[in-house]
This record gives structure tokens, C-alpha cells and sequence, in this order.
């Protein structure tokens, strides 16, 4: 094995964490801000990249870190090693309501392909990288798809999906076509491309925007119901604009309905 060999266990059903059991010189890479808390002996350490190409020197490491800026992602993740003589815990959270997807990649020839900002954790060895697209339809029409990680390696990673999980099996030749935020990841040998919808009152009066991804077997293909950019944009339109007061959106009764559901804020 490359990567360091971790039990895990999930914990939550809508706000799910995953807590992970080291055993003396594991660790674990994660992103910054996943952190949610870790038992005594686990040192934690600022590295470039992934960590999976320390060992080959300083031009390594930079290497794995400017793929992260391709994404949006930071220079940094975090590592965290058990230096302890006995078995040590720690525990990443979800960054919203969904579901904590566990990737054994030795199940998955070794490669997995995800939403640039699906990925969690991972045992130290892992390699998060970027996966370009080789399509023209992707490169100018993918929005959120287009540049996606891709996680490689023969440990376990953890990926995060919005709301709820679906898993497509599909099979040689089989598409389905899926809006391209709902995206969690989808194995090695699935093909993926964007696909115009196509139709007047469609692209006008659809409200779907004008393209979905269309994801050929044979393979795996892991569907979110809620992906964040939904959500926040959901959130944005329901807010305050302008610093004024809101308009009681969250009643049928409007502001009347704030004062009787117990809202009383002026």
C-alpha cells in the first residue's frame, strides 16, 4: 500500500462527520476548514499540495500545490499524523446538509473523479489532483464541471454531497444526463460531456440553464440533490437587499406571519 491504511466510521444523518482511527505514524490530508476535533498525540501540520509527492523534493510538492490553484482551491491542505504510541481519533465535518461519500480507491482501479469542491479527507498518500477536460463542450459550456479533481492512489477518501445521495450504475453505452452542479464524482471509465438542451422556450423560459452533462457508461456516477451553489444562491435571493428589513417571505402570512411564528426581531 502507498497510502496509510485508516478505519473510519460516519456519524449524522443530515450533518454527517467522519471520524477516523489511526493507528502510531498514520495521517490523514484534509481541507482547510474540515477540521472538527482530535484526540491527544495527533500532531497537525501545514503542507504544500496533497503531501503525496514530499519525497520528491521541493519541486514536487510545488507541483501538487499549483494543481490545487487550478481548481480554486488554497497552496495549503492540512496533515494530520498520530505520533502517539496508541490509537488516536479524529473527526472531519460536512460543510452543509448532505451526505459523507467513503471512496476505497483500490476498489476503484485506482482513480476517482469529483467536484472540485466534493473532496474531505483522505489518507496520506492520496493524490488530489486536477482532471482536465479534453472536450470542447466542457471547456466552454461546463460551468461548475469543467475543471474537476480527480483523487488517485489505493487509500481511502472521503468525498461530500449536498442533501441526498444518489448511485447510478450504468452500463456500457448508458447516459444519463444531469444538471453539472448535481455532480458528486463518477468513476475512472465513465465519459463525460456537456450537451446543449436545445429549444426556445427551453433556453429562455426553462430555468434550468441552458446546458446538462451527459455521463456514458460503463461505470459508477454518484448524484447530490443539493449542490452548494443552489443552496447559496437560494439563500441570496430570500435575503435582505440593500440593508432593509425582509419582506416576510418565510410565512404565507408575511411579516404578520414573523410576529404570530414567534419572529419579534425589529
Amino acid at each position: 500500500m502507498n497510502a496509510h491504511e485508516i478505519d473510519y466510521q460516519i456519524f449524522g444523518e443530515e450533518m454527517q462527520y467522519v471520524e477516523i482511527e489511526l493507528d502510531p505514524q498514520e495521517a490523514v490530508v484534509a481541507e482547510a476548514g474540515s477540521f472538527m476535533m482530535m484526540e491527544s498525540d495527533i500532531k497537525m501540520d501545514t503542507i504544500f499540495g496533497d503531501g503525496s509527492n514530499q519525497n520528491k523534493g521541493v519541486l514536487g510538492s510545488l507541483l501538487s500545490a499549483g494543481k490545487r490553484i487550478l481548481t480554486g482551491e488554497g497552496l495549503f491542505m492540512t496533515s494530520f499524523l498520530n505520533a502517539g504510541q496508541g490509537k488516536r481519533h479524529l473527526s472531519f465535518a460536512s460543510p452543509y446538509p448532505g451526505k459523507i461519500l467513503p471512496i476505497d480507491l483500490s476498489e476503484k482501479q485506482g482513480k476517482f473523479i469529483c467536484q472540485k469542491d466534493a473532496f474531505l479527507c483522505a489518507a496520506q498518500g492520496v493524490s488530489v489532483g486536477i482532471e482536465f477536460s479534453k472536450k470542447l463542450g466542457r471547456g466552454l459550456f461546463g460551468g461548475e464541471g469543467f475543471i474537476m479533481q480527480k483523487l488517485e492512489g489505493d487509500g481511502m477518501a472521503f468525498v461530500h454531497a449536498g442533501g441526498t445521495l444518489a448511485t447510478k450504475e450504468l452500463g456500457p453505452g448508458e447516459v444519463l444526463k444531469v444538471d453539472t452542479g448535481c455532480i458528486v464524482g463518477f468513476t475512472k471509465d465513465v465519459d463525460y460531456d456537456i450537451e446543449f438542451i436545445g429549444g426556445i422556450k427551453n433556453t429562455l423560459f426553462g430555468g434550468e440553464g441552458l446546458f446538462f452533462a451527459t455521463l456514458r457508461g460503463p461505470g459508477t456516477v454518484y448524484v447530490q440533490s443539493l449542490p452548494f451553489s443552489r443552496l447559496a444562491s437560494r439563500v441570496w435571493a430570500a435575503a435582505p437587499k440593500g440593508g432593509g428589513k425582509d419582506r416576510g417571505e418565510g410565512s404565507i402570512l408575511g411579516g404578520l406571519g414573523d410576529l404570530i411564528d414567534g419572529d419579534n426581531r425589529f
